[in-house]
């Protein structure tokens, strides 16, 4: 069975949306985009050296250039950036029918499960990644809560977290494989 659209994991940093969306995509036979990997295709930097060299403005207009892009595409599973769903004309062009699916973990979790890599995250490359990252979620949580789906991925692994989003779409009436 098709899915009727796309269905596009948001949370944290951390939250595990590129490896839940590879599984994810797999287990639908559908094709996977991680927004953040296909912008460094494109522009040959790194998300950092985007930031760096043109600032969070220009980035966040490769994201919804991207967004415009893939919405009239086949359903697949996107994994945007953490930031991705601050702006509402990027939700607008996707939603409906796209399924928002909040991917949830805690802040702690989040920084233990980047580990040395949070250094490569733009916004968390500060003296206290932790406390950014408290902030962000601060921010983005009433974001977050307009999902569709949440799933919390603090305690489960990833190939748990793909199978309870198909378990529960299916019983949400999406049909899901």
């Amino acid at each position: 069975m098709a899915i009727p659209s796309h269905l596009v994991l948001v949370g944290l940093p951390g939250a595990g949306k590129t490896t839940v969306g590879r599984l994810l995509a797999d287990r639908l036979a559908l094709d996977f985009m991680d927004f953040d990997e296909e912008l460094e295709r494109r522009t040959g930097m790194t998300v950092a050296e985007i930031f760096e060299a043109r600032g969070d403005p220009f980035f966040r207009d490769l994201e919804h250039t991207l967004t415009n892009e893939v919405a009239g595409r086949a359903p697949m599973v996107l994994s945007p950036g953490g930031g991705w769903i601050a702006n509402p004309a990027n939700l607008a062009l996707l939603r409906p029918p796209a399924r928002i699916i909040h991917l949830r973990v805690g802040v702690e979790a989040a920084v233990g499960r980047l580990g040395t890599k949070v250094a490569a995250r733009p916004l968390l490359r500060v003296s206290n990644p932790k406390k950014a990252l408290a902030g962000l979620w601060e921010r983005r949580r009433s974001l977050y809560a307009t999902a569709d789906l949440e799933i919390d991925t603090e305690n489960l692994t990833p190939q748990e977290v793909a199978e309870k989003i198909g378990q529960v779409a299916t019983t949400m009436g999406w049909p899901v494989g």
